[in-house]
């Protein structure tokens, strides 16, 4: 069984805001598995289904951004599954808008969402996918994470949110290190 995390913030008011990437990914993965991630368990959405004779739960924590691992953490126990079975796709200001970055461990370089998973989860060895929003000088960085994509930025997102797409299902097809090879 896989946990596929997307994290961002709930509520009309973040949709498509820059902190909101994750979500956009696991919506495209959830359109492209054909699912509806709309089940409510543990303060998140979610759905669960078949994939390549494997179990699959695609989850949106519902806890904003920096709780993200109350309910990460509430998932991984209830179905028993290891840190070793989850990913997680997130922003990252420190990268190109749409570039991704995949990595089977790391810190939390400065993002809250990652650190609140890791002191739920107990460890920092799990996967995950970074997908780059850029960052603008003399800008507030809680301003530009919670604004929207300018309309020079939303084709590199569309790309990025596509290539994670393709990498998860990558991922899920063959494993982890033919998604870095193709994806990084």
């Amino acid at each position: 069984m896989k946990l596929i995390v997307g994290l961002g913030n709930p509520g009309k008011k973040y949709e498509g805001t820059r902190h909101n990437t994750g979500f956009m990914v696991m919506d495209a993965l959830a359109d492209h598995y054909n699912q509806d991630i709309s089940n409510k368990k543990f303060n998140g959405l979610y759905t669960k289904f078949k994939y390549n004779g494997e179990d699959i739960i695609l989850l949106k924590p519902q806890t904003y951004m920096n709780n993200s691992g109350e309910s990460v953490g509430q998932f991984l126990r209830y179905f028993k599954l290891k840190p070793t079975d989850l990913l997680v796709i997130y922003d990252d200001m420190d990268m190109p808008t749409g570039k991704l970055r995949l990595r089977e461990k790391g810190s939390a370089g400065g993002h809250n969402g990652i650190k609140s998973i890791i002191a739920h989860v107990g460890t920092n060895e799990f996967r995950r996918i970074r997908v780059g929003i850029s960052k603008l000088p003399r800008y507030d960085v809680i301003d530009y994470v919670l604004g929207h994509f300018t309309s020079e930025e939303k084709p590199l997102i569309e790309e990025g949110i596509n290539n994670a797409v393709k990498a998860i299902d990558t991922y899920l097809k063959e494993d982890f290190n033919k998604a870095m090879n193709l994806y990084n």
